[in-house]
């Protein structure tokens, strides 16, 4: 039966009943009618090779309000503000009366008429200051990356709604994409606003190749520079498709329909989605080792797990607002670090030579050199991974140390617990069934959690080391594997064997402002001595005017123990010189041997933990 001739009837009897202002009730029962129904979103995304400077896009919406609103997705882990490249911006001129309006930084108010709109604007791309990150969009004469939260707004209060996104592109270009493909080869779907703006699209001429593990399909694109040198393309497809089958046989099942490797020549870094990844390898390196770079492949790829599925409660919503700080990235990361590492040993492909002590000891190294990993919680130092730098003050913590540290403690205790029946395995799997959905999970979700895999209480350990900052008592867990650690300080020496200077401060771009800012990871070095803090703008070094970190970084290395350094820096609104009289810095050198006499169940444990198993 059809609706519409009982939808007209209501209407009429609502213009009549309100005689004074019978237009107002008909656009009133219209647009309540509408306001009940999805949008209709198609996107259109266009490059011309005449202009590589701008992406063009064009939103098609019927069925929405006649006021909406459109913004710019803050992706907690890459929000690169894209919202500040955007130009052009406006609704279609033939739609009468309409109008829009700026309602924050990445926000966007529009009123239209006839529940239909066209919003066109462009993505001004800004010239990379040095090595371009991989995740950022990019368009050379060959190819390029586009789309995802760098490129596509959504609209706010319909992120359910899918889309279709057409793609405009030079002839003979190819796409790879997490998107769903269409019958049209240049159209595809996106099931949620979610979906599209987590999905990068590769778009050029680049190599590919496919594999399939439990029966689903897996793409690996790869982006060449021009002159790019040969490399070993079977055994890199070889090593990521051992990493994919040791994930899948660790949760028994791949969460995705297809999954997208996007790699790019003449980049750097990388960063998960939901069902692909984004990883720069310049072609160079993969001529050189073929296998360098397995481990940021196999840690991005874990990531469809840990952090795409089992989500941080902070980062389940779509917001066009700042990110919130989250106290739980100590798992998403650290154990992510964990899982990359361990991968690639039971896949026989480690990315270096080191055991799994040997490694043990150089992360152990790591947290006791670097008073921020030491000072502070975890979940702190989780919260201060993307607040600005200076959120520790004169520190610096790793979230990725201190959650693979964590998570080689945690597996002690379960297999300790359990008498080898259950390891960190268990538990991983069980926060993937349990959170894998739309439902985030906080800090005493995982000690809930870990407290039921091993039927212990590890209530003291979350509150000593991650809700707290009580230092590691390494040993107290090594005992466990019929271990046992020791210590030696020394200081820091160059490759020569000679003292090396304190390298307890770095220097980064400001966004920003453009200008140079250092950062200190401990007062006590010469540097915070001196009167250096983190956030201070660096303007010269020894009269001479610095205008990039190369340019620091390139002093820094020539200085040696005893020499004097000369810095103007710019706090606020004031200018000061500090002298800086150059030491070098302690170091904390670790070793790791049996127990004389280890326990028959503690030998155990270790031959089943040192494998890998």
């Amino acid at each position: 039966m059809h609706k519409w001739p009982t939808i007209l009837f209501a209407l009429m009897l609502s213009m009549f009943g309100n005689a004074q202002n019978p237009i107002s009730n008909l656009a009133d029962g219209i647009q309540s009618r509408f306001s009940n129904q999805q949008p209709v979103i198609n996107y259109t995304l266009t490059v011309d090779t005449s202009d590589l400077s701008v992406i063009k896009v064009q939103i098609k919406l019927a069925n929405i309000s006649d006021t909406f609103r459109l913004a710019m997705y803050s992706h907690p882990l890459g929000d690169d503000k894209y919202w500040r490249y955007i130009e052009n911006l406006q609704l279609n001129p033939e739609e009468r009366n309409a109008s829009s309006l700026r309602e924050d930084s990445a926000l966007w108010k529009f009123i239209t008429w006839g529940h239909k709109a066209t919003v066109t604007y462009k993505i001004h791309l800004p010239k990379p200051r040095n090595q371009r990150p991989a995740s950022r969009p990019f368009l050379t004469s060959s190819g390029g990356m586009v789309g995802d939260f760098h490129n596509f707004m959504y609209v706010v209060g319909q992120t359910l709604s899918p889309c279709f996104v057409h793609f405009q592109l030079p002839v003979g270009w190819q796409i790879a994409t997490g998107l769903e493909p269409t019958a049209d080869p240049t159209t595809f779907y996106a099931a949620s606003a979610g979906i599209l703006l987590d999905a990068p699209v590769l778009i050029g001429h680049f190599s590919k190749w496919q594999f399939q593990v439990s029966g689903v399909p897996h793409t690996i694109a790869y982006w060449y520079l021009p002159n790019a040198p040969a490399f070993d393309t079977s055994l890199l497809v070889s090593n990521i498709q051992k990493i994919v089958t040791e994930a899948s046989s660790l949760f028994g099942r791949l969460p995705y329909r297809e999954y997208f490797f996007l790699l790019q020549d003449g980049s750097y870094d990388a960063l998960e989605h939901n069902n692909s990844v984004t990883v720069g390898i310049p072609s160079r390196t993969l001529a050189k080792n073929i296998a360098e770079d397995n481990g940021e492949i196999a840690h991005e790829y874990f990531h469809a797990w840990n952090m795409m599925r089992i989500v941080p409660v902070e980062y389940s919503n779509i917001d066009y607002k700042p990110p919130h700080l989250s106290k739980s990235l100590w798992w998403s990361e650290g154990l992510t670090m964990f899982y990359a590492d361990l991968l690639l040993r039971r896949a026989g492909i480690p990315e270096d030579t080191t055991t799994r002590i040997q490694h043990l000891i150089q992360l152990i190294e790591r947290y006791l050199n670097n008073p921020g990993d030491h000072s502070f919680s975890a979940e702190k130092v989780s919260m201060s991974d993307i607040a600005p730098l200076g959120y520790l003050g004169d520190y610096y913590g790793s979230t990725h140390l201190q959650g693979e540290l964590i998570g080689n403690l945690l597996d002690m205790i379960i297999r300790d617990a359990t008498d080898g029946k259950r390891n960190i395995d268990d538990l991983m799997r069980n926060m993937f069934e349990s959170f894998g959905a739309a439902k985030g999970f906080k800090g005493n979700d995982i000690e809930q959690m870990a407290n039921k895999i091993c039927h212990c209480n590890v209530h003291l350990f979350f509150e000593d080391h991650i809700r707290g900052n009580k230092r590691i008592d390494f040993n107290k867990y090594l005992m466990l594997f019929g271990l046992k650690m020791d210590i030696r300080k020394t200081i820091l020496r160059e490759d020569d064997k000679k003292p090396a200077a304190d390298m307890s401060i770095f220097a980064y771009n400001d966004p920003a402002t453009g200008s140079v800012k250092l950062g200190i990871t401990d007062p006590q070095g010469c540097w915070g001595k001196a009167g250096l803090h983190t956030g201070d703008v660096l303007l010269k070094m020894n009269d001479s005017a610095i205008s990039n970190p190369d340019q620091f970084y390139s002093r820094l290395d020539e200085l040696k123990p005893n020499d004097t350094v000369n810095m103007e820096i710019k706090r606020g609104d004031k200018k000061n010189k500090i002298r800086i009289y150059v030491t070098t810095h302690d170091l904390t050198l670790v070793s790791i041997e049996s127990l004389p006499k280890p326990s028959a169940k503690a030998k155990r444990l270790y031959t089943e933990w040192i494998v890998g198993k």
